[in-house]
């Protein structure tokens, strides 16, 4: 089996197989916005990139459960939704059914969309781009893509060699992950730059991300000096634990 492939099959069953274990806990699938928006401290000002999408078409790229699905559409987005895990697919229409909202949800690949040039305003996605070859990703998305649009992508970042120490040594919450996939670099966001005429990327939890591994009191705080540090010297967001990337078409 060519290599693509057996990484596209490793991917898929991993995630069927978790979501197959979320479907036997029975999960709540009715939700607030705010439970969406704020279960981590980028989402809300990464959500906020995308703009007025009353109206447009937006594609949730790499939908898991569905949760950013549901709420693209009820700020009156047009919504489409892809997976790669039939599992997650099934569940993400479950989640749009059992919280009243419309959307289409398919099983598909990243890097092989099924969906014409030009159909999307705006693009969401979660932990995604870095399971997926971006020169492949990267030109579906470009093509899909109108003029002027925007797609809004958080991603596990890998430029802090301390940090990459702790993801491969301590355990921590929600560690698991399939064997091909790595958190992104500056180096890996090259061919994304080849697809689009702006590619930007802002870190989010450079002391903050000690709330992976302790979720004490005081950590809100953590969350402000982040902030007063990446603003006043940016090269630190290469340290930070996650990225929020922002591509715009030309």
């Amino acid at each position: 089996m060519p290599a693509a492939l057996d990484r596209r099959l490793a991917e898929q069953q991993f995630h069927d197989r978790q979501a197959a274990a979320r479907a036997a806990t029975r999960p709540e699938l009715r939700f607030a916005d705010d439970d969406f928006l704020d279960h981590e401290t980028w989402v809300r000002p990464a959500f906020a990139r995308l703009g007025d999408l009353r109206g447009r078409r937006a594609l949730d790229y790499g939908c898991g459960h569905g949760m950013a699905a549901v709420v693209l559409a009820r700020v009156g987005a047009d919504v489409t939704a892809f997976d790669l895990s039939p599992g997650y697919v099934a569940e993400a229409r479950e989640r749009l059914r059992a919280n009243g909202v419309g959307g289409t949800v398919v099983v598909a690949d990243g890097e092989e969309l099924p969906f014409p040039d030009r159909s999307f305003d705006a693009v969401w996605g979660n932990a995604i781009l870095h399971h997926l070859d971006l020169a492949k990703a990267g030109r579906e998305l470009a093509r899909v893509m109108k003029p002027g649009a925007v797609a809004v992508f958080c991603e596990p970042w890998g430029g802090n060699p301390l940090l990459g120490a702790a993801r491969r040594w301590l355990p921590y919450p929600g560690k698991d992950r399939t064997p091909d996939e790595v958190p992104l670099t500056a180096r890996d966001l090259a061919p994304l730059r080849a697809c689009f005429p702006v590619v930007e990327w802002d870190g989010f939890q450079l002391l903050g991300m000690v709330r992976r591994a302790w979720r004490g009191r005081g950590l809100p705080s953590l969350d402000v000096i982040d902030a007063r540090l990446l603003r006043f010297a940016p090269e630190l967001k290469n340290w930070c634990r996650y990225v929020v990337v922002t591509l715009r078409a030309g």
